[in-house]
């Protein structure tokens, strides 16, 4: 029975490796929104002079938008990876971000909350900018994002909850 139980937990434990397909499709999820943000940056370069100072921020907060996906694609891919396929062995290297290997599952929810809200943040403000979307719109979208706010301070008390019980269990 014992050998059994072995080659299950091999296997369960090997099949990790079905998740790297993932984090390399996010790397081209990633180069999808380089592409992307070129096109909006190429846009708002040869029509600079001919836009509005509302379209120029629009722009702008859309190349910000972009930039803050690609930026929690990428904390997902290393974070992700590290976390539950294999660990990356660049240790010494001199451009390795330092959260590299310290963010755990609880720290990477509340990164990819914390992302959402600012995104979320982003798109409502590109909407009063704008200015063509409906009170209504508006009105959903700030429910919408007060609905992510609020997750994310949830998630923040439960992670500190369970934190504090954990930490109380091991004394």
């Amino acid at each position: 029975m014992k050998a059994i139980e072995l080659i299950i937990e091999a296997i369960i434990f090997r099949s990790r490796w079905l998740l790297a397909p993932f984090f390399l499709g996010l790397i081209v999820a990633t180069i999808a929104l380089l592409v992307k943000f070129m096109k909006e940056l190429y846009l708002l370069a040869s029509e600079l002079f001919s836009l509005t100072s509302s379209d120029v921020i629009i722009s702008i907060l859309t190349l910000v938008d972009t930039t803050l996906i690609a930026s929690l694609l990428f904390i997902i891919i290393l974070s992700g990876y590290e976390s539950f396929v294999s660990k990356i062995d660049f240790y010494d290297h001199e451009d390795r971000p330092s959260w590299m290997g310290k963010v755990g599952f609880s720290e990477l929810k509340l990164k990819l909350i914390g992302a959402i809200v600012a995104i979320s943040a982003i798109e409502l403000l590109k909407a009063f900018v704008d200015g063509t979307a409906t009170n209504q719109e508006i009105a959903w979208k700030i429910a919408i994002h007060m609905t992510f706010v609020v997750s994310g301070v949830l998630f923040a008390i439960t992670d500190y909850i369970s934190a504090r019980k954990n930490k109380d269990d091991k004394h």
